[in-house]
């Protein structure tokens, strides 16, 4: 008869003559794993750091007000931020300004710094609520701050030791892992020798210690009315969240004493466990969630207040349950929590338990930079679209220099301009040049080439909303040269010729001749255009889209050939500008006209108090798309090209500008057009007399082809076409 297995008492004992030595629940190998950071280990310790009404807090600082006074941060009419102090009077962000007056006279209202339409730094204005239409909310601020609070937080930490997620403006994770593991080690050196029988699936010794010092920290408790389960000795999980409440302790306080801002924290074994304890106790009280207590802490929630598990999902369990408690939702079984789906079901019965294996991403680099404005009322004209993206491109730039894009650290590669106009949104990209510095004229200029792109396409205005973004951030490259500095051209390359003795004749070749500009195919709309006023907004857009060509094609020729003059790059596959091309619109689809441009276009940068877009510059100053340069690509010298004047001819039938050069075409297309239409009536009526009662027979459309002229071909030998037969010539 086999003798049972002896039992481990939770003290030392000799029975037999043998010593048992307590043992804990934990292995060898999941105190290793603490160092690499294993998601794995039930050792691991998650902390989850919030800001107490990080807005709030940040104007209260720089104010340099009590803390203890009420303040809300105000955005137009609303509130976006509530300190304490005031949400004791029952304000919340459900309610207006006005409102929250009423309810706390003493409250502070401090609005959120604004960009101020034409201006190109942001600032606190006193009157910013008032003016909803040329203002814009900067966050700026708090950015600012928030990366002060981070910087602090990592400093506060061991550098090697350390993994740091931003995970919003206000909120940090801390994988406290690998700290912890060195600290065990060196206050419990029994810790520190090798497994017995170098076995990692051997169990650790118990606990020297009975008694755990939480300090400040909310320790949750268990639930059990008798407190039977907290006269458990501790095991190595509770050791490692009081060091992590210890070191918490210190993260916070750092905070307080440097930044003067207060902080909240939750203390747990995964990321969804230590941000709910974060929210637990608030303010500036930090919570501590014991592998034991686990249970017990989440039996109070409603699970759909859990992270993924709200929006429809949680809607979908409560119509199937009956019921939105994770105390309730624990009772059933899996197989019941698989009707949900296999993967679904899974998800949610491990979530309510507690478990969360996802990892603390120490990335801090951000992926893309977004700056939109919805306007109240709509604007109507490019103009006011371009001073718009003059305040999104300075927001983003600056943004983009604290990413280090002015010594080539990181830099954006698109750039995209997102246009709504009622239900309809239209977006477009472009690539951002690596080959050179990222500057805020460069970005200037490619998002008037993106908006004049939509402009030209017609139906921009009134515009809802604008917004500018700049993604695809990587890696600057340096001492990257281009091409053209392995080319040689010019006068250098004739005097290598000459110095080598070729007999090769060099003569300056004359320049291309000027191409046929060619005219997009399409049916009569090709000669409807927008009436005179309304096309000088098509033309103050085409302009920008010729002025970026242009200015392109000089950069990379300067950048190719080093301030070589006497260069052509003119491509022989060239055709008109792609503008010129598209149809015409009709007066539908302009609303405001503007001015057409008819002043040089500068390449140097202007100061603020010229600014081009400035409200309060003249008409015709505010209508200079700045930062960009038209020359002739052969001429370098500063002579401006001017719109140049056509001969045209306006027809009164069809409201259009055309070429004198076309007016008898396109009178004879009219007259051509008015006997096909009274022709196609005649066939009409007579299909409709002879069809049956009831019955109509359709009668084809056919679209005329070519620059206006009716159907070709009736001389050609091949038949007579389709249509031709309805128009009936006289004899002689």
């Amino acid at each position: 008869m086999s003798s049972p297995a002896p039992f481990i008492p939770s003290s030392p004992l000799f029975i037999t003559g043998h010593h048992y030595t307590p043992k804990s629940k934990f292995t060898y190998k999941q105190l290793g794993q603490l160092r690499s950071y294993s998601t794995q280990t039930p050792l691991r310790v998650i902390a989850h750091v919030d800001l107490d009404a990080f807005y709030a807090q940040c104007e209260t600082v720089r104010l340099g007000i009590d803390p203890a006074k009420p303040l809300a941060v105000q955005q137009w009419q609303g509130l976006i931020a509530i300190n304490y102090p005031a949400r004791a009077y029952g304000l919340n962000r459900h309610i207006t300004s006005t409102e929250a007056l009423k309810l706390c006279p003493e409250l502070i209202l401090q609005h959120v710094a604004t960009w101020k339409e034409g201006d190109e730094k942001w600032a606190y204005h006193e009157d910013a609520y008032k003016h909803i239409a040329t203002h814009k909310v900067s966050l700026d601020p708090y950015r600012m701050e928030s990366k002060k609070i981070l910087k602090c937080i990592k400093e506060g930490l061991p550098e090697k030791e350390q993994r740091v997620e931003k995970a919003s403006v206000d909120e940090v994770f801390l994988d406290l892992s690998a700290q912890i593991h060195t600290i065990l080690i060196e206050r419990y050196p029994e810790l520190k020798g090798p497994p017995p029988y170098d076995d990692p699936t051997e169990y650790l010794p118990k606990p020297p210690t009975t008694v755990l010092h939480w300090g400040a920290s909310d320790l949750v408790g268990l639930g059990d009315e008798d407190g039977e389960g907290e006269e458990k000795d501790p095991d190595w999980d509770d050791i490692c969240m009081a060091i992590a409440s210890e070191i918490v302790n210190g993260v916070r306080k750092r905070i307080k004493d440097m930044l003067r801002y207060t902080c909240s924290a939750g203390i747990a074994r995964n990321k969804m466990l230590a941000k709910l304890g974060s929210g637990h106790k608030k303010p500036n009280q930090q919570t501590v969630i014991r592998n034991r207590a686990v249970e017990h802490f989440l039996s109070g929630f409603k699970f759909t207040k859990i992270r993924m598990l709200g929006g429809k999902l949680g809607d979908e369990v409560v119509a199937m349950f009956n019921t939105d408690t994770v105390k309730d939702l624990l009772e059933q079984p899996l197989e019941q929590l698989k009707k949900l789906g296999d993967d679904t079901g899974n998800r949610l019965y491990s979530t309510i338990r507690g478990e969360d294996n996802s990892d603390v991403n120490p990335r801090t680099q951000i992926k893309s930079m977004l700056s939109a404005k919805s306007f109240r009322p709509t604007i109507n004209s490019f103009e006011q679209g371009v001073r718009w993206l003059r305040i999104f491109v300075a927001d983003i730039f600056s943004r983009c220099v604290e990413e280090g894009v002015l010594e080539n650290k990181r830099r954006p590669k698109t750039i995209n301009l997102h246009h709504r106009q009622g239900s309809q949104t239209k977006s477009r990209q472009s690539p951002i040049p690596q080959g050179k510095p990222l500057s805020e004229d460069m970005l200037f200029d490619l998002a008037k080439h993106l908006l004049a792109q939509i402009v030209v396409e017609g139906r921009a205005w009134p515009c809802a909303n604008l917004s500018l973004s700049v993604g695809g951030f990587e890696d600057g490259v340096t001492n990257n040269k281009g091409i053209g500095g392995f080319l040689v051209r010019g006068e250098e390359a004739k005097a290598m010729l000459v110095s080598g003795k070729h007999s090769v004749d060099i003569r300056d070749s004359a320049p291309p001749p000027s191409k046929r500009q060619r005219r997009a195919k399409g049916n009569i709309h090709n000669f409807f255009g927008p009436r005179e006023g309304v096309r000088r907004e098509f033309d103050a857009a085409r302009a920008v889209l010729k002025a970026h060509r242009e200015a392109m094609k000089e950069e990379d020729a300067k950048v190719a050939n080093e301030g070589d003059e006497d260069i052509n790059d003119e491509d022989e596959n060239d055709e008109s500008d792609a503008f010129e091309r598209l149809p015409p619109r009709s007066a539908s689809d302009f609303v405001t006209p503007i001015n057409r441009l008819s002043t040089p276009i500068k390449a140097e940068p202007q100061d603020s108090t010229d600014d081009p877009y400035n409200a309060s510059a003249p008409p015709s100053a505010q209508l200079q798309p700045a930062s960009m340069t038209l020359h002739h690509p052969e001429c370098r010298d500063e002579t401006p090209i001017h719109q140049p004047t056509l001969d045209t001819y306006f027809c009164s039938r069809c409201l259009s500008d055309l070429p004198s050069c076309e007016k008898a075409e396109h009178e004879d297309w009219h007259f051509a057009k008015e006997l096909a239409d009274e022709m196609r009536q005649e066939e009409r009526n007579t299909s409709t007399s002879a069809a049956p009662a009831g019955r109509e027979t359709p009668v084809p459309q056919n679209p005329t082809r070519g620059r206006g002229r009716p159907p070709g071909g009736m001389l050609s030998g091949r038949g007579v076409e389709k249509g031709q037969a309805r128009l009936a010539f006289g004899k002689g």
